[in-house]
């Protein structure tokens, strides 16, 4: 969770009142934050300004400066209403060219105009940056901010991608022009105390580095970097260019609309912003950031009181959300909905949910009923139907003297494939994109790579060795959103001098049986009910050849059977591939199977 030190003085001079510390923290936990120390006294003995910090929601972005939490402080108390932003007529564009497709594809950018910096509001405008660097943009490997002073550069603006040695400019806080690669090398010297070191790996290895250019083809920054000296902001500074860029297009842009947010309200013409027209050479498209428009969601009445255990009309909830930033009209046809416009601040609303937990703070979590007083609303926790599953799986297995293991999700590429003599078609398995170690390379298709492992660790232990695992696999299916999708499996293994097939048939006919499940002879062919069987496969090549064997089940009477798991003697070269000098037995279910 964020801690953010702000000015005691200034954050009460914009609360219009001074607070003890008592009603402060009172405040803070009745709003869902936290007062996490008051430096007045230490202050006091050095002589220097007191400070507040106050641990906030990490998904909070707009209480990450001191603009931020005293406007949502104040709409908590009424004393102030939401602002409207506006937009202004569009006077320049920034042109995306199709080579930052290479390293990062995504930009945007706005303009304050007559915006009046103070010392305060100065720092704030840079520490704000520095926040959403370190939280939202993730140490700046997915969005990266640049501000300029935009009456030393002239639109339309250029982002581009070119070779390191092609770029050259004078850096923020430097004298000297560098181009890109001795850049990389600058920042890269331990004497540095600029701390951009840390961001060098971003872009070091990749052949173009992403830079912006104005239109007389000076160097505004090379992100995610630095910015240039020759835009460099100061206190005289009137008219702002913020240009964003990004491997994320969605956070972008929460990020521009954040900025906008916070110090539109120093502008001349108080929350205005000027978009500017992105046009990309990507995808031929041209679009205006930033977007200042609320979002709306609709969220049950019925339902925000029932979690609540609570009778409020949609007015009353309405007036509760208007504490939280949200503004909620009842819809005309249909007295149990309400329509909740989202300002740009709220970027951390996704669900329902998320409005009901406003309605909550909102009304007073200390006013909310206690006790049976919530007869309402249903508390009672149930395990998920696999979860379930997974228990039955587990408590069978230990009873057959199998002993549980845990290994880890995450295996190499060739622990996944190549070890198991699988071919990789690049269908199944969910590979990381810039993996820490060869160890760690892809998520596992099967449960056998851990399972394996975990024996090699093992093997000076007493023969035989007997273990299974109850876990999550995960595999690709660009059908769907997330493309790739969890799925719940349950594999034992058999080590030992011999390979004993007959001893992990028994354990799969012992599981089965706890499910209620016959064996169904001659593949099933002469009956209709419920049962498993097996059938030989020769594509089985993690299994020696003739002793692998997919397992087929009938869920119900009627149903078309279906392969759900594979059992066999495991191939000598996938043993000796985990160093394990003996014969071994395997079987695997998808335990979904029997929901």
């Amino acid at each position: 969770m964020p801690t953010i030190s702000v000015n005691k003085k200034q954050l009460f001079e914009l609360l219009g009142k001074n607070y003890t510390n008592e009603e402060f923290d009172e405040l803070c936990f009745e709003f869902g934050v936290e007062l996490d120390e008051d430096t007045t006294e230490e202050a006091l003995k050095n002589g220097e300004e007191p400070e507040l910090k106050i641990e906030i929601g990490a998904n909070r972005y707009d209480l990450l400066c001191i603009e931020g939490i005293a406007q949502s402080l104040n709409e908590f108390l009424g004393r102030a209403e939401t602002p409207e932003y506006k937009l202004s007529k569009p006077t320049t564009k920034l042109y995306i060219e199709e080579p930052t497709s290479q390293i990062r594809s995504y930009a945007c950018a706005a303009i304050l105009r007559n915006l009046t910096f103070t010392e305060a509001n100065y720092a704030s405008f840079i520490s704000l940056q520095d926040k959403l660097h370190s939280n939202l943009c993730r140490n700046r490997t997915l969005v990266a901010i640049g501000t300029h002073d935009l009456d030393t550069i002239k639109g339309p603006f250029h982002y581009r991608a070119q070779k390191p040695t092609d770029i050259k400019f004078v850096p923020l806080n430097q004298t000297k022009e560098y181009n890109g690669a001795e850049l990389i090398e600058l920042y890269k010297q331990p004497e540095q105390k600029n701390n951009l070191g840390r961001f060098v790996h971003i872009i070091e290895n990749s052949p173009v580095y992403p830079v912006i250019y104005d239109d007389n083809g000076v160097v505004c920054s090379l992100p995610p970097l630095i910015n240039s000296e020759h835009s460099k902001i100061t206190l005289d500074t009137k008219n702002v260019f913020i240009e964003v860029t990004a491997t994320d297009r969605t956070k972008a842009e929460i990020v521009l609309e954040q900025i906008v947010a916070m110090f539109s309200r120093y502008c001349a013409e108080q929350f205005t912003v000027e978009p500017v027209e992105i046009v990309s050479e990507h995808n031929n498209e041209s679009r205006i950031t930033p977007n200042v428009k609320p979002r709306t969601m609709d969220v049950k009445v019925d339902y925000i009181n029932s979690c609540l255990g609570l009778t409020l009309s949609p007015e009353e909830i309405s007036k509760y959300l208007k504490k939280l930033s949200l503004k909620a009209t009842p819809s005309a046809e249909d007295k149990n909905i309400l329509h909740v416009d989202i300002p740009i601040t709220r970027s951390d609303i996704l669900h329902p949910c998320d409005i009901m937990e406003d309605a909550a703070i909102g009304y007073g979590y200390n006013s909310l009923p206690k006790g049976n007083q919530l007869s309402n609303a249903n508390f009672v926790a149930s395990p998920l139907p696999i979860n379930k599953i997974s228990d039955i799986l587990r408590i069978a297995s230990s009873q057959a003297s199998w002993l549980e293991v845990l290994p880890l999700t995450l295996c190499s590429h060739d622990e996944n494939f190549k070890n198991l003599r699988i071919e990789d078609d690049n269908t199944k398995a969910v590979k990381l994109a810039n993996p820490k170690t060869l160890e760690y390379q892809v998520v596992r298709t099967s449960l056998l790579p851990g399972i394996l492992k975990t024996v090699k660790e093992n093997r000076k232990h007493s023969l035989p060795i007997k273990v299974f695992e109850t876990g999550d696999i995960v595999l690709k299916d660009d059908k769907l959103e997330r493309k790739a999708f969890n799925q719940r499996h349950w594999g034992a293994i058999y080590v030992g001098k011999t390979a004993s097939f007959e001893i992990i048939q028994g354990l799969l006919g012992k599981i089965m049986q706890t499910f209620r499940t016959q064996w169904l002879p001659d593949y099933g062919a002469n009956s209709t009910g419920r049962g498993y069987w097996i059938e030989k496969d020769e594509s089985l090549k993690t299994y020696f050849p003739g002793r692998g064997a997919k397992i087929m089940f009938r869920h119900k009477e009627g149903e078309q059977a279906k392969e759900i798991g594979h059992i066999g003697v495991l191939h000598p070269e996938v043993m000796i591939n985990f160093d394990i000098p003996y014969a071994g037995s395997y079987v695997e279910l998808n335990a979904e199977a029997f929901l």
